[in-house]
């Protein structure tokens, strides 16, 4: 059982070891100069209007949240309706029950104020 995921060991081992030699090549070749201009925060070319740690508003988080609806709705749809055939009733129902979850989601994005841009 355990021969089954040699190969994948085997993949994650030589995976860290180009990682690790690239990042040893970088340090052994890299110019270490780092000035003051390189360290400072980059905020679109001007200087960092406010704290880095400030707190964003809900809607932000709400819109993630809307975004990760229709990912996964388009996710899960697509294998779905490839295989329509061979699921049958009990994938439709299925179906049915993970959308109506998702409208629901969606009707609470909606009464939150979510898609209103003002």
């Amino acid at each position: 059982m355990l021969e089954n995921y040699l190969p994948i060991l085997i993949f994650l081992g030589i995976a860290a070891l180009v990682g690790l030699v690239l990042m040893g090549l970088g340090f052994l070749f890299g110019r270490g100069e780092k000035d003051a201009e390189k360290l400072s925060a980059y905020e679109c070319g001007f200087e960092p209007f406010e704290d880095t740690r400030m707190k964003f508003d809900v809607r932000y988080y709400l819109v993630a949240i809307l975004f990760i609806i229709f990912d996964l709705e388009i996710a899960f749809l697509f294998p779905w309706a490839v295989s329509l055939d061979l699921v049958g009733g009990f994938g439709l129902v299925a179906m049915g029950i993970f959308l109506a979850v998702l409208v629901v989601g969606f009707i609470y994005e909606w009464k939150k104020g979510a898609l209103e841009w003002d």
